[in-house]
């Protein structure tokens, strides 16, 4: 590219200056729409998880007792007071919703975190050694992936006790083979590359060998497997919570605020449908945005 630019400048052509990385990705990442829309609903709930104190009108855990399963504003009987209503025990749902935004993300991004340093360290080490340590390594995630995500979950937390940090801890082993076996498989096809050869041949250590040379060229699928990860470790989350085996009561979690509102599905459907719909629109978003994460990171989806 170098060549081609000096002799372009030397036929007196005028030489566009090449396109910066950030500026390429963008172009890249805001082509699909979908995608964007995705980022600015994500910021949107992030930004209300951080400011969930200053944004709330109450605090989540706040009961009124003269206004026990208040209607939303939009329904019969609903007032600006309450602009989602109350649930049985007369707790506002849109603070409860705010603040479940909070819990819900720590959540995911907590999984995400402790999933991804492990699967690293672990699927690095794995491509590294072989041998009997990869042997060991890719039958133990095997078998973790063998039993259903769900199941798995449910069997640690009855285990453990069911707890919020119990429920991350439950996901994360859920969550953990496929950073592991994407880290691994990233990593022996980079091993095999002439720039590895000549990093080995240049005397450079195993460890930094394998954490600056080879994983920064592993990233980028490690990246997306994270962003899609948090919508996962969301659902999971909230299933466990929906089953009394995730975060417990009065913690407004999603998926407890669905337990909690079952037993009103017919009487008072919102305080079903209001938690169901801030899941669905999260995870929905978080997809949609590492889609994009995909097109622009992955050389093969940009469009020439």
């Amino acid at each position: 590219m170098a060549a081609d630019i000096a002799a372009a400048a030397g036929n007196g052509e005028r030489v566009a200056p090449p396109e910066r990385p950030l500026a390429a990705f963008w172009a890249t990442f805001s082509e699909n729409k979908g995608a964007v829309l995705g980022l600015v609903i994500v910021s949107a709930i992030v930004l209300l998880a951080i400011l969930a104190d200053l944004v709330a009108p109450y605090h989540p855990n706040e009961q009124f007792r003269d206004a026990v399963k208040a209607p939303p504003v939009w329904a019969e009987g609903g007032s600006w007071r309450f602009v989602l209503g109350t649930d049985g025990l007369g707790r506002d749902m849109l603070s409860r919703l705010i603040h479940g935004a909070r819990i819900s993300l720590f959540i995911g991004v907590s999984v995400m975190c402790v999933s991804f340093v492990l699967g690293v360290a672990i699927g690095l080490a794995s491509a590294h050694f072989g041998g009997v340590v990869d042997v060991i390594i890719t039958r133990t995630m095997d078998l973790i992936m063998a039993v259903p995500g769900l199941v798995l979950a449910i069997l640690v937390v009855a285990v453990l006790g069911p707890s919020l940090p119990n429920t991350i801890v439950a996901v994360t082993l859920v969550s953990l083979p496929r950073y592991v076996r994407l880290v691994r498989a990233s990593a022996l096809a980079e091993l095999s590359k002439d720039y590895v050869t000549a990093a080995r041949v240049a005397g450079v250590g195993p460890l930094r060998l394998m954490l600056a040379t080879v994983l920064p060229n592993c990233l980028a699928p490690l990246i997306i497997q994270a962003a899609l990860g948090v919508s996962d470790a969301i659902l999971e989350a909230a299933a466990l919570g929906f089953l009394g085996l995730g975060a417990q009561p009065p913690i407004s979690e999603w998926g407890t605020m669905l337990a909690d509102a079952r037993e009103f599905i017919r009487s008072n459907p919102w305080l079903v449908t209001l938690p169901g719909l801030a899941i669905l629109i999260t995870v929905i978003s978080i997809n949609l945005l590492g889609d994009g994460l995909r097109d622009a990171l992955d050389p093969k989806m940009r469009r020439s």
